[in-house]
């Protein structure tokens, strides 16, 4: 069933846990997230990025996922991931997304503060401060960009007042090129500072207890991308052959589904 964004972190705060995100490119990849999510009776949400989304059939994409996360027995809801551009934040709430992330993290902070305030107008929004770095797609990972301040952080809250708030502790997209370092006394200053939700981005590459201890200091909402992708194209890869023959598309569409709620459900049973 459809959820507002702002209710699946409510719901996350009520069981003292958080919010699995799960990265969809495609409807194979949302089945196995909606999998995962109904084996378990958990809320989830369908991120989308923007370059699938901006990608030619993008917008009927999104509408195809959010008809999807309706007919479903659990709630969920769509996001558009990672956009900065209020024509596209608009035109996503018009097509059936329930959130966007409104990211202005690579612009000063007055001018991040006015895009949220911006986009406040068409939906539920998702902010980020500090800049977590590596590229949503590619997920080539590099060290990690400027922190998340907390008094900026206070302030964003109070006069944007998002739904929720992306963290920069030193996480970085896709995968890790060294052990991650996360700044907890930062976080628990975030989360001391503001009454926003907060989000943690990256959590492909941390150890499952770096991401129970953030869940702990007050992080609702987990994304997760890499993980996901890195199975759905393995068991692709080591299928691919075998269904050649006789063109048993819908054989591997189910193995890829498959794939993809092995690692959703180990996401959500360790999200609590």
């Amino acid at each position: 069933m459809e959820a507002r964004f702002s209710e699946l972190l409510a719901d996350a705060a009520r069981r003292g846990g958080a919010v699995g995100a799960f990265t969809c490119y495609n409807l194979e990849t949302a089945l196995g997230v909606l999998q995962a999510a109904e084996e378990r009776r958990r809320g989830v949400i369908l991120l989308v990025s923007k370059q699938s989304f901006v990608s030619p059939g993008g917008e009927l994409f999104l509408t195809a996922l959010a008809a999807t996360a309706d007919a479903v027995s659990v709630p969920a809801c769509v996001q558009l991931d990672h956009v900065s551009d209020l024509d596209v934040i608009e035109r996503a709430f018009e097509v059936g997304a329930g959130a966007v992330m409104a990211d202005g993290s690579k612009l000063p902070f007055e001018e991040n503060l006015a895009l949220v305030q911006a986009a406040a107008r068409f939906g539920e929004l998702e902010a980020e401060l500090g800049g977590i770095e590596g590229d949503e797609d590619v997920a080539a990972a590099v060290a990690a960009g400027a922190l998340t301040d907390p008094d900026e952080a206070a302030r964003l809250a109070d006069e944007a007042a998002p739904a929720c708030l992306a963290v920069s502790i030193g996480n970085v997209h896709g995968r890790y090129r060294s052990a991650p370092a996360l700044d907890w006394p930062r976080l628990d200053a975030v989360a001391a500072r503001t009454s926003v939700p907060l989000s943690l981005h990256g959590a492909s590459g941390l150890p499952d207890e770096d991401v129970r201890h953030a869940v702990s200091l007050g992080v609702l909402k987990v994304n997760v991308n890499t993980e996901l992708r890195e199975a759905y194209l393995a068991v692709t890869r080591g299928r691919l052959d075998e269904v050649t023959d006789g063109a048993r598309v819908l054989e591997l569409n189910s193995d890829q589904a498959a794939a993809v709620a092995e690692i959703a459900g180990r996401k959500l049973d360790m999200l609590g």
